[in-house]
């Protein structure tokens, strides 16, 4: 797996699988992280808001250190939160103490909303009316064109952006320097978004999938395509689903702390034409949407790129 790759348009390669540290409690992801590291993965994925860079970056050292690996090779990605927009600096400092680095592969905008940097929470900040805290007047070009400016600091290779729909990369693109080297969205067969993914392609943005495998006790597991095609290839559904997003060109995030599941992650089976249609059939039937955050319909974030909601985030 580890030779599976592919091209940001930085000329960058990114390893096609990462391990996802999303909801990775405490005491468990160090662990999680390291062993991943010395199983072969190169890529990890982590975010500043969810608040376990320290022991993610605990892990890195102890990976590196038992395999005897170098920094450069592996492929560090995290985010700036909603409430450091206005200070996008500071936030890749505090994200670079915390996982011990002196740079990172990838920053990306974690979503395309502002809040209050001065509310009543660090990162979740509310209203008196119990609502988010957003500043709808800072928009995600501003931010963004913060973020370029980090390119010039060696502090970040790339800049990206996460949970961009086609509409707001169209409102994106025309006014920044620097096209987004990933969008990382939910993506899986329930939620394919191929509008978002075949503008991501056609613009040059590699897509990463967050939840690949839907999520916790997911039905993908159990559906009758999914299930129909791991038989025929004898691999496990869970390879299946994350072979489909590989077959698609898109770079799946899997999370987990159990080392078993970490190694079974990490591996990709090659999908025939009809496999991968199979699979794509799943969504015909309609789509759900796993995570979605409570600010997302007062910032209008549109229907048809979100599907059923089947959980809040």
């Amino acid at each position: 797996m580890a030779d599976i790759t592919f091209t940001l348009n930085t000329g960058a390669k990114i390893p096609a699988v990462g391990l996802g540290t999303w909801q990775s409690a405490p005491g468990e992801v160090k662990a999680a992280v390291a062993h991943a590291i010395k199983v072969g993965y190169r890529h990890i994925d982590c975010a500043y808001c969810y608040a376990n860079e320290d022991e993610v970056g605990a892990g890195i050292q102890e990976g590196l250190k038992a395999t005897g690996l170098q920094r450069s090779d592996l492929f560090i990605t995290t985010k700036l939160w909603c409430t450091y927009h206005t200070r996008v600096e500071q936030n890749l400092d505090m994200s670079l103490k915390s996982l011990g680095l002196d740079y990172v592969d990838l920053y990306l905008m974690h979503w395309p909303v502002a809040m209050n940097p001065e509310g009543n929470h660090e990162k979740f900040p509310k209203k008196p009316d119990g609502s988010r805290d957003l500043i709808l007047e800072r928009k995600p070009v501003d931010t963004y064109k913060d973020m370029e400016k980090l390119l010039q600091t060696g502090k970040v290779k790339a800049i990206g952006v996460s949970n961009f729909s086609k509409k707001f990369l169209e409102q994106l693109l025309p006014q920044v320097s620097v096209v987004p080297a990933a969008n990382q969205i939910e993506n899986h067969p329930l939620l394919p978004q191929q509008e978002v993914v075949d503008y991501c392609k056609e613009k040059g943005i590699l897509v990463e999938a967050y939840s690949p495998l839907g999520s916790t006790g997911s039905p993908l597991m159990k559906d009758k395509n999914v299930v129909k095609v791991a038989e025929e290839t004898g691999a496990s559904p869970g390879t299946i689903l994350l072979s489909y997003h590989v077959a698609r060109g898109v770079v799946p995030l899997p999370k987990s702390v159990t080392p078993s599941r970490i190694e079974e992650n990490f591996k990709i089976v090659k999908l025939s034409a009809e496999q991968l249609s199979a699979l794509e059939d799943i969504s015909k039937s309609g789509t759900t949407r796993f995570v979605y955050p409570e600010f997302g319909i007062n910032f209008g974030f549109p229907d048809k790129d979100y599907g059923t909601v089947a959980s809040a985030a």
